[in-house]
């Protein structure tokens, strides 16, 4: 069974997200059967490299809250991680475009899925836990990308390349709107099933189970006379 995971590093959400799902699945009784993966989603699509500014500058702007509200709205937002057992900053953290680490993010599962994994779960301790900036950084984003097993020079191969895997971040944010995802995480299993937001990891383990029970077999169309190899051999003709 294959679990699809859209997500963005700049969603509180998705950090927390991630954690429940993986609580959900570290219990079921099939996780060495589910393939993870994780695909790239940009809340702020577009936005320019070097336009970083406070988280709750953005917040205010974006909602139209005060800061007040905006700095509540992150205590709580702290509250649930700690609950996760993850670290979350609550002062001082900023906001900028995710698109570098989406395309980072692209080379690292070329590299294999446990650097996919590792870089991953840096870069959302670098944002969320961290006091360095991944914003406008290629510096910091080399030093996650080689703690997480990449090669240095392949990763400033390719923020040095602005067009390096950006048709890959592009063609998983079609897919999230042609699945009719509007917000992170988005969870999808099989194609057959899909979970909103960040749900309690017992939310996550019956849609595991109920995706699970819901795999229809697949139907052999067989007159039994065509010729096939196997294990032992293959048919020889004539015989």
């Amino acid at each position: 069974m294959r679990v699809e995971i859209w997500s963005d590093i700049a969603c509180p959400w998705c950090y927390v997200g991630k954690a429940r799902f993986e609580k959900a699945l570290a219990s079921f009784p099939h996780r060495d059967a589910v393939e993870v993966v994780h695909r790239s989603f940009e809340l702020d699509p577009g936005r320019a490299k070097d336009d970083v500014q406070p988280v709750l500058t953005m917040l205010t702007a974006k909602y139209g809250m005060s800061e007040a509200q905006a700095q509540a709205g992150e205590d709580n937002l702290g509250a649930q991680a700690a609950a996760e057992g993850l670290d979350y900053r609550t002062r001082g953290r900023d906001h900028g475009s995710t698109f570098d680490m989406h395309r980072l993010l692209h080379l690292a599962r070329e590299r294999g899925r446990g650097r996919h994994e590792a870089l991953l779960d840096a870069f959302y301790r670098g944002n969320f836990a961290d006091e360095r900036s991944v914003f406008n950084d290629d510096e910091r984003l080399e030093e996650l990308a080689a703690g997480a097993g990449l090669d240095a020079g392949e990763v400033r191969a390719v923020l040095a390349d602005p067009d390096a895997y950006a048709d890959a971040v592009r063609a998983d944010e079609r897919e999230a709107a042609q699945l009719g995802a509007t917000g992170v995480p988005f969870f999808v299993l099989d194609r057959a099933y899909g979970v909103s937001g960040a749900q309690p990891a017992e939310v996550f383990a019956q849609a595991l189970t109920q995706a699970w029970s819901g795999r229809t077999p697949l139907k052999l169309i067989d007159d039994g006379d065509a010729e096939a190899c196997g294990p032992d051999g293959c048919a020889v003709p004539g015989r």
